[in-house]
């Protein structure tokens, strides 16, 4: 077809490196790219505000790598994703779309709605082209010998291994600029990004904003400085709230600003790219990587997990605790126990919360407080800059024993022994909870221990943990 281009559809892989469908849509002709907002789509999603407005801001960054590679890319605001289909009917008036390019996402709501647009651009003698960008390994791909999905994490990683052991996943190449082509289309008016950012930094103007840089420089300086500097030391270090332990890339592996395959090249660089381990470090980082793998593999298939049900089908009859106020507690910080309240706060205040520190929530909101996990899943994704379905998922459905792979239910963090363990001085709890930053380091993990302490601008716990711990053991044990 003459004067006809490739079309680019971007999702959350804003970035021109390594990236699948943008390779293979520049080795088929000229290009144009789009990228459609759809903020109806994603409050239904329980987007963050804080995730919204990075996403925006490193998609005004693409455009204009992009532009420097002469691709012109539209940017259109479509609030419900069921309304696309249409849309590409009325942009193919325009302007001549040969074939469609895109990599393939693994809601069930996502995966609907690239059926649709499949269907529309098949309709019209077009291929709608989908590839495997998110994970290491295409979905489907890891299989047990009866040929069925795993579902516990050691058989799945060990599958994983011996995958690597082969090679690993090669990046691919960068575009290189096309000749500029112009275009003029009704149908491709650019939606105004700033604002549009204006209604999100609203809902985010009185909080602590921890500055995210966004741009591929920046992650990728990120992703070397950790392999550099932390990674050897990561086993040990991850686990403290109050150290720069963890390697902070989870939001930019989120919107897809870094691959997954650009951090397992990384991880082996100095192995020349050969499956080498050489620390426990590494190899923590590497089972950390696979975990994400796990669940992403999981989302896609067992469907369940994205229409707010439990992976173990049993667990949907447990009958959990309707405590408005008691949930509310949780979300602001206020329960009384000083490591959970740490936690939620840096949640409010950053729209991030060290791992170690959301497992410790999880956990209590789900077990001691026995509120259902799928209200606490809702609130992360409400805060969280890295709010990723999957992983957030996996996340709660392990820490309430709902999901695979998850805790035995008999298996409760005591948040004042994790507390003690994880922050000895308690720094971390002095910086999110500064009511108590005048107690010394034994005090401050249970300031009402022994009533030792009467008068304190701080709640006492709302729950006696004891008590609590033994409820829920008596709960779950019904029904697992």
């Amino acid at each position: 077809m003459s004067n006809a281009y490739q079309l680019i559809w971007f999702r959350q892989d804003l970035r021109i490196h390594d990236h699948a469908a943008l390779w293979h849509a520049t080795q088929a002709g000229p290009c144009i790219a789009i990228c459609i907002l759809s903020p109806a789509q994603w409050r239904r999603h329980d987007d963050a505000a804080i995730k919204i407005d990075f996403y925006l801001r490193q998609l005004q960054t693409l455009e204009q790598q992009l532009n420097a590679l002469n691709i012109p890319l539209i940017i259109k605001n479509i609030d419900l994703w069921k309304d696309i289909p249409d849309y590409f009917n009325a942009l193919l008036q325009d302007i001549q779309i040969e074939n469609i390019f895109a990599n393939i996402e693994l809601g069930v709501n996502e995966l609907k709605r690239d059926k649709e647009v499949q269907a529309f651009f098949n309709s019209q003698k077009k291929e709608f082209h989908l590839f495997h960008d998110r994970t290491l390994f295409p979905i489907a791909s890891i299989r047990n010998q009866s040929d069925s999905p795993y579902q516990v994490f050691g058989a799945f990683k060990k599958t994983c291994y011996q995958r690597l052991e082969h090679g690993l996943p090669q990046c691919y190449p960068s575009p290189s600029s096309q000749k500029k082509i112009q275009i003029d289309i009704a149908q491709s008016s650019t939606a105004d990004i700033e604002t549009l950012r204006s209604v999100y930094l609203t809902q985010i103007k009185d909080r602590h904003l921890t500055e995210w840089p966004v741009g591929e420089s920046y992650a990728l300086s990120l992703l070397d400085q950790f392999i550099k500097d932390h990674v050897t030391d990561y086993k040990t270090a991850r686990d403290f709230p109050a150290q720069s332990g963890t390697s902070q890339l989870s939001t930019y592996l989120n919107i897809g600003i870094i691959s997954i395959r650009q951090c397992i090249q990384a991880l082996f660089r100095q192995q020349h790219g050969d499956f080498l381990i050489e620390s426990e470090g590494q190899q923590t980082w590497l089972d950390e990587l696979l975990w994400r793998e796990f669940y992403q593999h999981i989302l896609f298939d067992f469907p369940q997990v994205s229409k707010h049900q439990p992976f173990k089908a049993s667990t949907q009859k447990i009958t959990w605790n309707d405590d408005p106020s008691g949930l509310e507690r949780w979300q602001q910080g206020q329960t009384g126990i000083p490591i959970v309240d740490a936690g939620m706060r840096q949640l409010l205040a950053t729209g991030w919360m060290h791992n170690r520190v959301r497992m410790i929530c999880a956990m209590f909101l789900s077990k001691n407080l026995l509120i259902d996990w799928r209200k606490g899943e809702q609130w992360f994704m409400q805060q969280l800059i890295d709010g990723d379905l999957a992983a957030n998922n996996g996340g709660w459905q392990w820490c309430a024993s709902t999901g695979t792979d998850a805790a035995p239910y008999f298996r409760i963090f005591n948040p004042i022994s994790q507390s003690k363990k994880f922050d000895e001085n308690g720094d971390y709890i002095r910086r999110w909870v500064p009511e108590l930053a005048h107690l010394d380091a034994k005090t401050i993990h249970e300031p009402y221990a022994k009533n030792a302490i009467k008068h304190l601008d701080y709640p006492r716990p709302m729950v006696d943990l004891k008590i609590s711990r033994a409820k829920a053991i008596e709960v779950f044990k019904t029904y697992l």
